[in-house]
């Protein structure tokens, strides 16, 4: 009798790290915000779930934030601002993509902060990385703290093979909860 429940036990606990092991590896993960670049969406050591399946040029929608292997030891957090075959412009603190307006409310809150200032400064793609568009299967990011943020104006464009995943939700600290888009 002992025995058998034993190996109940055991198969439970093998069972409970294989589930485990394969949410963590292919579905969700758990990842710590690190630094201030996506401020005010997202503050340094907050900690969001990693939506993992959702990787593909397909599933990458042009403001989604992402988790991408920057190098080889560092990851970064970024917002999706072009995708394949856009071109990227900021004029007067206005995102122009194919040559149309977009509004970020997203950096509302952090523009009244500027004090009149520009929060974005004028740029074009083509004098950040040398191309008039993003090119095919890459990503054009850029942190929302766009004053202090290590993106795709000094990095280039992002291949769309290293990105990890989409942050989908913070759930701490409790008292900042919510999803993300």
């Amino acid at each position: 009798m002992m025995g058998k429940e034993i190996f109940s036990w055991i198969k439970a606990i093998v069972i409970a790290v294989i589930l485990a092991f394969t949410i963590r590896t292919y579905i969700f993960a758990p990842i710590v915000v690190d630094g201030e670049s996506m401020m005010p969406t997202l503050k340094d050591h907050e900690r969001i779930v990693l939506s993992k399946f959702d990787t593909k040029i397909n599933d990458i929608h042009r403001f989604d934030i992402v988790v991408f292997h920057a190098s080889k030891d560092k990851d970064y957090i970024k917002r999706v601002i072009g995708l394949p075959g856009d071109h990227i412009e900021y004029n007067n603190d206005t995102l122009y993509i194919n040559g149309e307006n977009y509004e970020e409310t997203y950096l509302d809150k952090y523009k009244k902060q500027m004090a009149g200032e520009p929060l974005t400064l004028d740029f074009k793609i083509e004098d950040r990385t040398g191309r008039k568009t993003v090119p095919k299967d890459q990503i054009f990011v850029m942190g929302d703290n766009r004053r202090n943020s290590l993106d795709s104006r000094e990095i280039g464009t992002v291949s769309v093979d290293e990105i990890t995943g989409k942050a989908s939700l913070v759930y701490w600290p409790i008292e900042n909860i919510k999803t993300l888009r």
